[in-house]
């Protein structure tokens, strides 16, 4: 299935509305979310011609402060650019690139046109750049500088034609681009001799301009952006999302929140490669007007200084973050009062955590609770969240408004009763249009359902109770049965965070000669503590007065931390192939 056979698809909008509890929340026009024929690129326009912040900050990046009509003018001078070079519309051009200026431009510039946006981390392996370059017949790049001793091994086994450089520095003031290049002097990959293939981005823009027309009619059901995901088989695929998924994410986003404005200030943390980040911190902020500081690398130790600096007032991150944020020792005396909102996404934590955390908040100054929201890049990030004034400790909240969730049992049609668990689905006009040339895969996500309404299966186990709170408890393919019992790590791990020697936890199943799987533990332990067989009966014994005995690991092990993936979630995968792996050589098995 590729980019023509979506558009013929059209998976958005609702055909009969779905109970909803809790629209009665919401005001009744912001459970209709009614999109233009226009693509993202004409969406921000609009907003900021409407809304007349031109001359505000768009991006604040290492103290150069990039206005709004800076911004497009940049954008449409890279749109002119990359018709030049033979970019047409549904062309899918790689960005492989963190936080900086330039590879926004590039973004927006590529819809401008028509172009898909391929959005890739720069720090993969370089196996899996080359494989995601020819899965789709990428032709031109946009490439981080820090990339290229990668690119330069792998392109000659790709359809590459050209890559366009860009660096960190492209955008610093002179002060700071000194600072950069003397501080990369030694790591900094040189340009590669090979003009016909690799051309700066300050080249790049001075290309000579050809009379190109492009196609200036874009449709909602265009297909604008991929963006990475495991999908429901832990394969690489690519989520394709359309101009309306994106227009509806914000719309839904600005509906929740409609005191976002040009006065706020956003801290451009989460990586624009993932949904979260450039959905939620990047181009909801631009179309409210607000200032995104744009960080390209994170340093937890150095973020009271980030803090202090820009004193943000949207904070929004992934559950690293927010821990980097509690242990930082320099945030003594660092005041948070400014924060309008502090948004958790992209993992979940735990009613102890957030509680954990808004404590922290208020010792701080802030007036605010950290808000916990719920998402999947299949429907752009967001699908729930608390608001301002409504949460449910414990919840995930409830749908974006617009957005539609329904809990059923797992991959069937059929609707489990409030406050029992079940799959959770969602429809509505943020839902992708599938995963790029896998036919079987998008069919098993996107499925038809008797209401006459596309829902996507999420993989994911959850409740909701009578006024629309989602209680979200895990992936279901890390739900463990044992003996024929569901056991669900998430709840063993919030049980285990309330031992007075525990500081992390993450809960998997392992094999079992009789009961197929049982619950094993990874600890890592506050200091002065040591995973002795002394403290692991004390586990136990805290785990007997909340867990029934089937929930109770079977198994203990200390960690000096739990590893993660590249965007700071608990990477369960390794945890299990690492001990499958072990069990193995324990059995003298190959």
């Amino acid at each position: 299935m590729g980019l023509f056979d979506f558009r013929l698809l059209s998976f958005i909008g609702i055909k009969i509305p779905p109970k909803a509890p809790w629209k009665k929340y919401y005001n009744r026009k912001h459970m209709k979310i009614w999109l233009k024929d226009e693509n993202i690129y004409d969406f921000l326009l609009r907003k900021i011609e409407k809304h007349g912040y031109i001359d505000k900050t768009a991006i604040n990046y290492f103290g150069t402060r990039i206005s709004y009509r800076t911004f497009i003018k940049k954008i449409d001078e890279a749109a002119d650019k990359f018709l030049t070079l033979g970019v047409k519309k549904f062309d899918i051009v790689t960005i492989l690139s963190g936080n900086v200026p330039e590879a926004l431009y590039a973004f927006y510039a590529l819809n401008k046109i028509g172009a898909v946006a391929n959005m890739l981390h720069p720090l993969l392996s370089q196996n899996e750049i080359k494989d995601a370059l020819n899965r789709y017949d990428t032709k031109y790049v946009v490439a981080l500088d820090t990339t290229l001793k990668t690119l330069k091994k792998i392109v000659d086994d790709t359809k590459v034609e050209r890559v366009i450089v860009i660096s960190p520095d492209d955008s610093m003031n002179i002060f700071m681009k000194l600072i950069y290049r003397f501080s990369t002097i030694k790591t900094k990959f040189k340009m590669p001799l090979d003009k016909n293939l690799y051309i700066s981005w300050k080249k790049f823009l001075k290309l000579k301009r050809e009379d190109i027309y492009y196609d200036k009619t874009p449709q909602k059901d265009d297909p604008a952006l991929i963006l990475q995901s495991g999908g429901t088989t832990g394969t690489p695929k690519g989520i394709v999302l359309s101009n309306g998924n994106i227009n509806a994410s914000t719309v839904a986003a600005l509906n929740a929140y409609p005191d976002l404005c040009e006065d706020d200030r956003i801290l451009g943390i989460m990586p624009i490669f993932h949904g979260f980040g450039l959905e939620v911190s990047i181009n909801d902020a631009f179309c409210c007007g607000a200032e995104v500081i744009l960080i390209p690398l994170f340093k937890a130790s150095k973020f009271h200084k980030l803090l202090i600096k820009h004193n943000p007032t949207v904070l929004v991150g992934v559950p690293t973050l927010f821990e980097a944020l509690t242990k930082n020792k320099e945030m003594e005396d660092v005041d948070l009062s400014a924060l309008k909102y502090v948004i958790g996404g992209g993992d979940t934590l735990n009613k102890q955590r957030v509680e954990e955390i808004n404590e922290f908040l208020h010792k701080h100054g802030a007036r605010t609770n950290m808000i916990q929201g719920y998402g999947l890049t299949e429907a752009v990030a967001a699908v729930s969240v608390d608001l301002r004034d409504l949460s449910n400790p414990g919840t995930i909240g409830i749908p974006w408004p617009g957005i539609y969730v329904g809990i059923f049992k797992p991959n069937t049609e059929e609707r489990v009763d409030y406050n029992e668990d079940g799959e959770i689905c969602v429809c509505g006009p943020t839902v992708m249009l599938g995963y790029y040339n896998n036919e079987g895969e998008t069919n098993l996500a996107l499925r038809h359902h008797r209401d006459g309404n596309v829902w996507l299966h999420t993989g994911d186990i959850g409740s909701m109770d009578e006024d629309g709170f989602i209680t979200y408890k895990q992936r279901l393919k890390r739900m463990i049965v044992s003996s024929g019992y569901n056991v669900y790590p998430s709840q063993i791990e919030e049980v285990l965070e309330k031992h007075e020697a525990i500081d992390g936890v993450s809960v998997i199943g392992i094999p079992h000669p009789y009961k197929v799987e049982v619950p094993k533990a990874f600890v890592v332990l506050k200091k002065g503590y040591k995973l002795n067989d002394e403290l692991k009966e004390d586990l136990i014994k805290h785990c007997r007065k909340s867990l029934a005995a089937y929930s109770i690991p079977k198994e203990f092990e200390q960690l000096d931390r739990l590893p993660k993936t590249m965007i700071g979630k608990v990477d369960f995968k390794k945890l299990k192939e690492d001990s499958v792996k072990e069990m193995k050589i324990k059995h003298g098995k190959n």
